[in-house]
């Protein structure tokens, strides 16, 4: 994977908040369902780019050396069980962050869940009553009301959580948990697509054309992401519906294309298609960003050239969302699910997270910490976004058409080429 060596295209506070205010957030997406447990692995390289930095370059304390940080992470652990337990997306956070947990032999084990969407998540911990053996979820904005109502989320205690303050306020206090009771900020992205330039005599800019091409030139080799609001989403913003809308007639327009026309060229719905494209499968992805700059290392690895494929943010519009750390109700670890929480909220640690998984983590002075602790991160452009494609970006809401809009995607898997 090669650096970028663009400037870094930091996002306005004006240009988040003015779009984040207008509704409460939609579901961020699905990872790769199945239980996947996290080795505890690191190199010894992984010590020395940990170092807590000095002066104010945080915007609040940092917490301590991560020496320290680790020593009570695991004095906190071993009160309990000494096994901490997420419920979380896919590739969501660095696995050398968990390994340097085992790298210092603290005896501290995380296990990591993976769940493909939110209704999942939901689905699992209700079903538990408060016995789901997880400490940390990661809920995205718009759930979390339902989620509290439903007695699933505890509140924080944020005593425990000094290190929230070295979140930028524009990311604190959303529609959803005005109060950050019972929410942390973690990461936050949008949604475009990818495609093999190679295999196409045209540029796609647009939901438009990936709709287009999907049905056409990529037939057959086209994937959406597995969740049902992006689906219906690229149909709405392609013909400049509010992906929001409850009208019948807009859903029933939606279910018209989506199923008849478009699903018989679907090959897959895949809510993280970058290894699938390195191997091969996908010659056009719909995927958030995140994902779509680990393509780029992905293809290297395989031995292709990266600079075949194009990543493109969609237009006119497309979404805007953000997840949340959380404690479930019941978790039985919850002084070490905070101090987890609060770890991942050193600034050092939060840009090595942020390096790897390709979102915007939400850290004060974000620019002068990459500029420190990140300078050769590749791709920024793909984790900041202007000013102006701040504004293109759409937040949902969970409403009335929710059902149908699972509804309308499950006809389309079951017409889908495959």
């Amino acid at each position: 994977m090669t650096t970028n060596e663009q400037p870094l295209r930091m996002l306005a506070p004006d240009s988040f908040r003015s779009v984040l205010s207008r509704r409460a957030l939609l579901t961020a997406g699905t990872a790769a369902a199945g239980l996947v447990i996290l080795a505890a692995c690191g190199d010894d390289s992984s010590s020395d780019s940990t170092a807590a930095p000095s002066g104010d370059t945080t915007g609040g304390s940092a917490g301590g050396e991560v020496s320290e940080l680790l020593s009570q992470f695991s004095r906190v652990v071993n009160k309990s069980s000494g096994t901490l337990a997420m419920f979380t997306w896919g590739e969501y956070n660095d696995p050398e962050i968990v390994g340097a947990l085992a790298e210092a032999d603290l005896g501290v084990t995380m296990k990591v869940d993976y769940y493909p969407s939110n209704e999942e998540l939901i689905t699992k911990l209700s079903a538990a009553n408060g016995n789901s053996g997880f400490d940390i979820v990661v809920p995205t904005g718009s759930y979390v009301p339902q989620m509290v109502e439903k007695g699933l989320l505890q509140k924080l205690d944020k005593s425990l959580l000094p290190n929230i303050s070295n979140i930028d306020t524009q990311y604190m206090g959303r529609d959803w948990d005005p109060t950050n009771d019972y929410t942390v900020p973690k990461d936050w992205g949008s949604t475009g697509f990818i495609y093999d330039t190679t295999k196409i005599d045209r540029e796609l800019t647009s939901w438009a054309d990936y709709l287009d091409a999907c049905m056409n030139e990529f037939s057959g080799r086209c994937s959406v992401l597995d969740s049902p609001n992006n689906v219906t989403g690229a149909y709405f913003w392609a013909n400049g519906v509010d992906w929001t809308t409850e009208k019948a007639e807009d859903l029933d327009a939606c279910e018209a294309f989506i199923v008849d026309e478009l699903a018989p060229h679907l090959k897959g719905f895949d809510s993280y298609p970058s290894t699938a494209i390195a191997q091969g499968t996908y010659d056009i992805s719909m995927v958030w960003n995140g994902d779509a700059r680990a393509t780029y290392g992905r293809l290297v690895d395989a031995g292709l050239n990266p600079e075949d494929w194009k990543w493109v943010l969609g237009t006119p519009d497309t979404e805007l969302w953000m997840d949340n750390y959380c404690i479930p109700t019941g978790a039985p670890n919850a002084e070490a699910a905070h101090a987890w929480i609060n770890w991942l909220l050193t600034p050092e640690i939060s840009i090595k997270d942020l390096s790897y998984h390709g979102y915007h983590s939400g850290m004060k002075m974000i620019d002068q910490l990459i500029a420190e602790l990140a300078p050769e991160l590749t791709y920024p452009e793909m984790i900041f976004f202007t000013d102006e494609q701040v504004a293109t970006m759409r937040t949902g809401a969970v409403n009335s058409a929710q059902d149908r809009t699972v509804e309308i995607v499950d006809k389309a898997k079951a017409k889908a080429a495959g």
